[in-house]
């Protein structure tokens, strides 16, 4: 018999809580305790232990598709592989944990069910319930802070995104989102449909075409790929020359760095020479009588979606073999036996894997107030990316789509720890941000741009999110090599931010 909650605890306080024990959540927690010794903080993960994305996310094949010199933290040297699976990444951030005292700091099975902000006392107030292994709340508590730090990602990590398609009941086999991939699923000489042509079916196409008996991916349209090998020979060579790892690190990270923004600045600048070196590196696994141009040729410029990396072309290496295969069609119907493309085609599988993306989730789904009043965050307006008009005390981690997350992660910790400190200067134990007078008359604008960048999960989700001028204060950029030097010197009494 499931057991009730506990009477309500006392209320707890800590100066800052940081929610999400993912990638940002631990990355916040170590620059808190070494940036601000003094203060105290704790860290709340609905999920049974650390890691986010790299716990949830069970699927075959799983790995990073940013190198680990950049997607690790700058703190802690990267040793092995650039893509890493996420096992991998779960050892590097259970070490960042031990060999920092971070365990203390860090609670599981802690879901935020109401977040609160009263003016009158400065501070938030939280509803946090605990669950047990079942997931049966087990004990519920009010934790007070001063400072809220949103570190719980982006995308809902209950379930992923599938579209409606017409006659999916009918469909003799099961349909898998890779999020919610299934312990006891076996592919073993099954056909298997990908839907998807995004990182994920990309990770998971050539991690299963060995067993499968064959995988097809079906794309409705292509996305750009780019290869090499998983190895970085800058970092080899160092290591044969005994250089200190943690050199090792700082010097690669910052060569892959300086690599990335030339590629980046050529997709604005030279798109056409970017895409012609994309399709190029592709023929050279595929060779020139593979249709390339219909299955690996998108319509949008490089970078307008996000590249994908592929370690080594496994992918291509698996269509090589015949264990894999690409159709380029929209689907029509799924049926009995698998889906019918709007082509005619007749694709049957015995399994059918929607590998198409997640809905994106905005202050992780908890119900927030603003002195009583329930807030509107689309109708916010973001200051640097990580804070907002009229939300005081919290920030919340948003990183880049065209350079790894943690880049973000690690400055906007900086950021947050400059602000509490210059709020300490002040005597301040309130900072929100609003405009400036001169601002007024902008025009408010969607987060971001779709020219800029567009991915479909971004497209329906736009309405949730808050609006930007045209501004460096008032946006998020998606420009590290901009951030890395204007975060860490923004004014913070240039009259975007109001301390009291």
């Amino acid at each position: 018999m499931a057991s009730s909650p506990s009477v309500a605890a006392p209320t707890r306080h800590h100066d800052v809580v940081i929610v999400g024990a993912g990638i940002s959540g631990v990355g916040a927690a170590y620059h808190l305790q070494d940036q601000r010794p003094g203060t105290s903080f704790v860290v709340y993960d609905k999920l049974a232990d650390f890691g986010g994305t790299w716990r949830m996310h069970t699927y075959p094949g799983i790995r990073s598709d940013s190198d680990l010199y950049t997607f690790g933290y700058r703190f802690k040297p990267w040793t092995s592989a650039p893509i890493a699976s996420a096992e991998e990444i779960l050892k590097y951030m259970a070490e960042v944990i031990d060999e920092n005292d971070l365990a203390r700091h860090l609670h599981y099975r802690h879901r935020i069910t109401h977040a609160a902000w009263d003016t009158e006392t400065r501070l938030w107030t939280l509803q946090v319930a605990v669950s047990d292994e079942a997931g049966t709340v087990v004990e519920e508590f009010a934790q007070t802070c001063r400072f809220l730090w949103m570190c719980q990602g982006y995308y809902r990590q209950e379930q992923g995104y599938t579209p409606e398609w017409p006659g999916m009941s009918s469909f003799h086999g099961p349909i898998v989102h890779p999020q919610t991939w299934p312990d006891d699923l076996d592919i073993t000489g099954k056909k298997v449909l990908v839907i998807g042509s995004g990182a994920t079916a990309a990770t998971l196409v050539p991690a299963i075409a060995g067993q499968a008996g064959h995988v097809t991916m079906l794309q409705r349209s292509p996305t750009y790929f780019w290869t090499g090998r998983n190895s970085n020979e800058l970092a080899d060579t160092l290591r044969q020359l005994e250089i200190d790892e943690t050199w090792i690190h700082e010097i690669v990270r910052r060569k892959v760095l300086f690599d990335q923004e030339a590629v980046t600045r050529l997709s604005f600048d030279a798109p056409d020479l970017l895409k012609d070196e994309l399709i190029k590196n592709v023929r050279t696994f595929l060779g020139d009588d593979y249709p390339v141009e219909k299955h690996f040729m998108p319509s949008y410029r490089p970078w307008q979606q996000r590249l994908a990396f592929i370690p080594d072309g496994d992918l291509f290496q698996g269509i090589n073999s015949g264990a894999a295969s690409v159709v380029t069609d929209e689907i029509e119907t799924f049926n009995e036996t698998g889906v019918l493309t709007k082509g005619g085609e007749q694709l049957d599988a015995d399994i059918i894997v929607t590998a198409t993306g997640f809905d994106l989730s905005v202050l992780g789904d908890i119900p927030f107030t603003i002195d009583g009043r329930e807030l509107a965050f689309h109708e916010t307006i973001t200051y640097r990316g990580t804070m907002f008009t009229g939300i005081p005390n919290m920030a919340w981690v948003f990183g880049y789509f065209r350079a790894s997350w943690t880049l973000r992660a690690d400055l906007i910790a900086d950021f947050v720890c400059h602000l509490l400190d210059h709020m300490d200067e002040l005597g301040a134990t309130m900072v929100v941000p609003a405009l400036r007078p001169s601002d007024e008359a902008l025009e408010v604008k969607d987060w971001l741009d779709p020219e800029n960048f567009n991915p479909g999960y971004m497209q329906r989700s736009m309405h949730l999110l808050p609006k930007r001028l045209d501004l460096p204060e008032w946006q998020h950029t998606q420009d590290y090599w901009l951030e890395k030097d204007t975060l860490p010197n923004a004014d913070l009494d240039d009259g975007c931010l109001r301390f009291s």
